[in-house]
């Protein structure tokens, strides 16, 4: 590791990634809206005022992969897909608390 390397390792925040990654567009509405229940694309689509059907997709694609959001197939007829927050998401709910009061203040 040359000292350069190292030295942008120190600079970084452990919390910048996960910020960045719920900052981006529409994720903060879809993991509020993962706490009350299970969520459908069309029901995003629905309830996220301005969305379209391409940042839903990539929104969602981005918390699944960063293990914020379990991806179940419904095998019944019609077949659907929801969306629920992991293990992971769900220890972050009492963060998002603190900084929903903190906001309050």
């Amino acid at each position: 590791m040359t000292t350069e390397n190292h030295r942008e390792t120190e600079k970084e925040c452990p919390a910048e990634g996960l910020l960045k990654l719920l900052s981006g567009k529409w994720k903060p509405q879809i993991f509020l809206l993962a706490v009350d229940g299970p969520l459908r694309f069309n029901g995003l689509l629905r309830d996220i005022k301005g969305a379209n059907k391409q940042s839903i997709a990539v929104a969602l694609r981005e918390l699944e992969d960063f293990g914020l959001l379990d991806k179940n197939v419904i095998k019944l007829k019609p077949l659907h897909i929801e969306y629920t927050l992991s293990e992971k998401a769900k220890s972050l709910i009492p963060v998002f608390k603190q900084l929903e009061l903190f906001s309050e203040k």
